[in-house]
């Protein structure tokens, strides 16, 4: 299986400070490693007193750099070297003595230097006390620091070590790593705005029932974050889902196929791409009981009415210039019936999900699927679904650019 992401082979380097939020980071970096991140841990002095250069060593798998002029280290540059080839630089946690050094652009330790040397984007996550978070002067250097280049990134509030309540909290990685991912990612769309479809929907028999399908909305949560990753104003229209929604992206919550096609139609209407990965009912029940029915009292036959074909309706109302992605889930005959659809619907491209695999489609993390458009077909890598929509945003450049 492939497995490729933002994070593969890319040169990290993660900046540690002396704070007692070091020991949250020994996780990022664990993750990145995970990866296959090549991270260089830098440790300041205060650093060390919080978490041993040793823990980051064993999950890096590489050399801990802490001192200037550290005649071990395999590199007698290392404070240029480390900014110098680094794809991406973190500080995290950052203090605010940290923060007020690199706003006055001091250079007294290898931190600090590699900062200064570094020629890549920088992402400084400020942890401290809510009120020396809140203090003017720290304030003003971080005002300072964004307008040097630097991102920071706000911190979470909540309490604190200290017991203290406020803003200084380090956000948790889940939200980091989107920073990581997005400054890491080429801005290949950052001119698009795009809508994206997602998951089941929900067709009510009465308040307890539902006809519904299998679709967990993995693949379109994942082609929301991978889109917005790379720069697009992502709109992301989602069936009942328990998956947290994507940094940055907005997210129209429906449950009906009726509900997603009203939100679908109108969002389409201003968007340049147009993603349908939804799993949507075809049919819906004729009546709905407001009221719970005793299953004694059940009819045996349930009388079903067509839901609108949203896929079709989009390729009947696409503008000059939009492009439309559609989804198939089939377990036989792919390319025949994915061409159909294509020609049918008025689709740019297609993407079908072979279901009858137990490693793609409904519910797994990893997917494979058969690209079609009007020249042809491409079957990609069995691999995880964020390299699948990765893949497939790949695609939609290519047929923008034609």
């Amino acid at each position: 299986m492939t497995v490729a992401s933002v994070f593969s082979g890319k040169n990290i380097v993660v900046g540690i400070t002396g704070s007692i939020a070091a020991f949250k980071v020994a996780g990022w970096v664990s993750d990145l490693a995970k990866e296959e991140s090549l991270v260089s841990v830098v440790m300041t002095e205060s650093a060390k007193k919080f978490v041993t250069p040793l823990t980051f060593s064993a999950l890096s798998g590489r050399e801990v750099f802490s001192a200037m002029f550290d005649q071990t280290s395999g590199s007698s540059m290392a404070h240029i070297d480390l900014g110098r080839e680094a794809d991406l630089l973190v500080i995290a946690p950052a203090t605010a003595n940290t923060i007020a050094k690199l706003s006055a652009g001091l250079a007294d330790d290898l931190l600090s230097t590699a900062v200064l040397a570094a020629r890549c984007n920088v992402i400084i996550f400020p942890a401290m006390n809510s009120r020396m978070y809140a203090h003017p002067a720290t304030q003003a250097n971080i005002l300072k620091l964004r307008n040097l280049g630097y991102m920071v990134v706000e911190p979470d509030c909540g309490t604190m070590a200290c017991k203290e309540e406020g803003a200084g909290r380090l956000v948790e990685w889940d939200v980091a790593k989107e920073y990581l991912a997005s400054a890491l990612s080429i801005q290949d769309l950052k001119k698009e705005r795009i809508v994206v479809t997602a998951g089941p929907t929900r067709e009510a028999i009465d308040p307890a029932r539902f006809l519904s399908n299998r679709s967990s909305g993995k693949m379109g949560f994942a082609l929301a974050r991978c889109a917005r990753r790379r720069g697009a104003e992502v709109v992301l229209i989602s069936g009942p889902s328990s998956i947290e929604p994507p940094l940055g992206v907005k997210v129209i919550k429906v449950d009906s196929a009726q509900e997603m096609c009203d939100a679908t139609l109108e969002e389409a209407a201003h968007s340049s791409i147009v993603v349908k990965a939804a799993a949507v009912a075809d049919y819906r029940p004729t009546t709905f009981s407001s009221q719970k029915v005793k299953k004694e009292n059940i009819e045996s036959n349930l009388t079903l009415a067509k839901n609108p074909d949203i896929l079709y309706l989009l390729g009947q109302q696409k503008r000059a210039g939009q492009i439309l992605v559609g989804f198939a889930a089939e377990s036989q005959n792919l390319l025949a019936e994915g061409g159909k659809k294509l020609d049918k619907k008025n689709l740019d491209l297609i993407a079908v999900n072979d279901i009858s695999s137990s490693q793609a489609g409904f519910e797994v993390d990893t997917n494979q699927v058969v690209l079609l458009d009007k020249k042809g077909h491409k079957k990609l890598p069995l691999t995880t679904k964020h390299h699948t929509a990765d893949l497939i945003l790949n695609k939609i450049i290519e047929l923008r650019e034609l």
